[in-house]
């Protein structure tokens, strides 16, 4: 499979992921995790600022590939949730915006 930083989210249909497909999706984004089924990641931020910064930057690629996170923000951390709501789980839609999210270079910056 191509790299998931090469792909761009497309409109998806039918069933979303199951067994082998979403283990080993999920492998590629190691600090994401299932939850609620959501792929969901909290990242930390040294302050409100960073963590808005890395907010707008997240916007951006939610915009650019028209698949819109939800986000729960407060000083100093963010939780970001993807799902694909057409088809009421997880699709390689939101493995693309997760590995373009741990892209960011304020990713990096976050702490554990």
């Amino acid at each position: 499979m191509t790299d998931l930083l090469q792909q761009h989210c497309r409109p998806i249909t039918g069933a979303p992921l199951g067994g082998a497909e979403l283990t080993a999706l999920l492998a590629r984004v190691p600090q994401w995790q299932v939850v609620d089924g959501a792929l969901q990641r909290t990242l930390r931020f040294a302050d409100f600022h960073r963590t808005m910064a890395f907010v707008n930057a997240v916007a951006s690629i939610a915009h650019r590939e028209d698949h819109h996170p939800d986000l729960h923000v407060g000083y100093g951390h963010c939780t970001v949730r993807l799902s694909t709501h057409s088809v009421g789980g997880l699709t390689l839609n939101d493995f693309i915006c997760a590995a373009h999210i741990d892209a960011l270079p304020m990713t990096h910056g976050a702490t554990p």
